[in-house]
């Protein structure tokens, strides 16, 4: 079981404060770093300093870390054309030595959009299937040949196709609980399919109709690795989990209810619970970056136990 650090810096959080979560999540040894895409606070925070740039962020992380693997969970494909994305994202693997990771989704947060000035178009979901055939059609692309795309929303012609990332394929994540389009788009562009904040029971549920149309697209479904995000508010006592949960907002009960939260072992337990249903890496949501006794604590008593 992989477990990866999961932030969302628009909550409030400086480069410096996601360059000190990304050493530490280095340091003691999870799989990943990864960062949402938002421009706009959510809830009762007030996002100070302001929002950071997910591909700008993970770019001087690249240069900053030597072995976590870094990516989004989602980049808004309202926010960026496929093509300036696909030129993003691959001199960013460059930048790492190849140990970037693509989640892609179609946006949702209409307030950002309002608040930016970006367009927040009505068909998202038509948008973001042409953008994964552009992305990946531009990276799969021989050096020395052209890509052209002729689609409803884009259109590209004579592209070079360029840059190339350094890994010769950069693993695409595609996510979320619709119960029809979405397990598709998976089947046909998806390298993991992640659920987030869901139950054992919708995990195992949604992971099946993935499972159903990647059979139903020609690929085997054991091709795609399954994955959850998931709060995370662990405590060596029930001090602590109540400390965590008080700081972030939440109740203990909701988070142990809907996310990872408790003991150690209550929480090795609970992993436990997704593996069963095929989940083979989680996403811990980390939603005060200022506590890395929390990293410290989830990997020497947590991730510990998991092997």
């Amino acid at each position: 079981m992989d477990l990866r650090i999961f932030t969302e810096p628009q909550q409030g959080a400086s480069y410096d404060t996601l360059l000190s979560v990304a050493k530490a999540t280095e340091e003691l040894g999870y799989d990943a770093f990864f960062r949402s895409d938002h421009y706009l606070r959510m809830g009762a925070v007030d996002g100070l300093p302001g929002p950071t740039d997910a591909w700008i962020t993970l770019a001087g992380l690249a240069r900053e870390t030597k072995r976590v693997r870094l990516g989004t969970l989602m980049t808004a494909g309202t926010f960026r054309l496929p093509g300036v994305l696909a030129i993003q994202v691959a001199q960013v693997d460059q930048m790492s030595g190849g140990r970037v990771e693509l989640g892609l989704g179609a946006g949702w947060y209409e307030e950002e959009h309002t608040a930016y000035g970006i367009p927040f178009p009505k068909e998202k979901f038509g948008r973001l299937e042409e953008q994964l055939a552009v992305i990946t059609g531009l990276w799969s692309t021989p050096v020395g040949r052209t890509f052209d795309f002729d689609g409803t929303y884009y259109q590209l012609k004579d592209s070079p196709a360029l840059p190339k990332p350094a890994q010769r394929k950069i693993p695409v994540i595609i996510g979320g609980h619709g119960a029809n389009r979405t397990p598709r788009l998976a089947a046909r562009f998806a390298d993991e399919f992640n659920i987030p904040f869901a139950s054992v029971e919708d995990t195992e549920r949604q992971f099946g109709r993935v499972r159903e149309a990647a059979v139903a697209h020609g690929r085997k479904p054991d091709e795609i690795v399954y994955s959850n995000a998931l709060v995370a508010c662990v405590g060596k006592d029930d001090a602590e989990v109540a400390r965590r949960a008080a700081v972030i907002g939440r109740e203990v009960e909701e988070l142990k209810a809907n996310g990872l939260a408790g003991s150690p072992d209550e929480v090795v337990d609970k992993i436990g619970r997704y593996r069963e249903v095929g989940s083979s890496r989680i996403y811990l949501q980390i939603l005060d970056l200022n506590d890395l006794d929390h990293l410290e604590l989830i990997a020497s008593r947590v991730q510990s136990q998991l092997g």
